[in-house]
């Protein structure tokens, strides 16, 4: 997915958040900000949005030295998400369709995203409604069932990871998909709030899948820049699950019916890029097939 006008004022909001979590010297912030406005105004459009992500925060980290501003922030994250995900895991057990349950929450908990929106905007009260909210509506039968039956067929699964707190709900998932065929994969570097490997491993997704890293400090996954121990495993998995935004921007493109993007649309333009309401809980196939709720 290529980058659109409407992402330039979301790279700023995104460096600026990440600068202020990272100093208070508004000297600096100051300084910052400016090589961010510099390199968005040499940034190819027709590269996805997650390469200018990059990019900002790697000017973030240079200019402040704080190798991981969000660190905080994911740790109180995760927190919230094993306690959520502890006093909603018997509602999974107990339904009448556990893969679809956990399928639900896992969709919405990608609400839990500081690329999308910021901190101040995202509170607990915020997304445990949105994992009610979840569990209380539908999902298009077409594409659950075919997710189902192709995580059901699978000798090997690719569960690529978004956002550290989300990969609470992202392990009560991968409790329903066949034991022994998942790897999971995190970034290779912190970068804004995604799931690093000491994310996953806080969260226990260690004792059900291997982890790896996709090599990368990008929000999102580029094939081009990750090693190609992770290209190998992403072209051998018989399934590939990609969670949240920046892994559908920057993997869309990849034209292969067992690839699953699974995301909350949160701003206009992915939602207008899917075809759907912002908001919606969506399951994309790489063969083009949608299904949003």
């Amino acid at each position: 997915m290529r980058t659109y006008l409407e992402c330039v004022p979301c790279f700023a909001r995104q460096a600026l958040d990440a600068v202020r979590m990272a100093t208070e010297d508004t000297a600096l912030q100051a300084r910052v900000m400016r090589r961010v406005l510099a390199k968005v105004a040499e940034f190819s459009f027709e590269l996805p949005p997650p390469v200018m992500g990059r990019q900002v925060h790697r000017i973030v980290r240079e200019e402040t030295g704080n190798p991981d501003p969000y660190r905080e922030a994911k740790r109180l994250f995760n927190g919230l998400g094993m306690e959520l995900m502890d006093e909603m895991r018997p509602l999974v057990e107990s339904s009448a369709d556990a893969f679809e349950a956990s399928l639900k929450l896992a969709l919405a908990a990608n609400v839990i995203d500081l690329g999308a929106k910021s901190g101040k905007d995202l509170g607990e009260a915020a997304i445990r409604a949105e994992m009610n909210r979840a569990l209380t509506g539908p999902l298009p039968a077409c594409e659950v069932d075919a997710l189902r039956h192709a995580v059901a067929a699978a000798q090997t699964i690719l569960y690529i990871t978004d956002n550290a707190g989300e990969i609470a709900f992202d392990r009560l998932l991968i409790e329903q998909l066949p034991r022994g065929t998942v790897t999971v994969a995190v970034r290779g570097a912190p970068v804004l709030n995604d799931a690093t490997a000491e994310d996953a491993q806080e969260i226990g997704l260690a004792d059900l899948a291997d982890i790896i890293t996709n090599g990368s400090a990008t929000p999102g996954t580029v094939l081009a820049d990750c090693p190609e121990e992770f290209r190998e495993r992403f072209a051998g998995a018989d399934v590939v699950m990609a969670k949240g935004q920046g892994n559908y921007e920057t993997l869309s493109d990849e034209a292969r019916p067992d690839l699953f993007f699974l995301l909350r649309a949160k701003c206009p333009v992915v939602a207008r890029d899917l075809d759907c309401e912002v908001g919606r809980l969506v399951i994309r196939s790489g063969r083009g097939g949608l299904s949003a709720r």
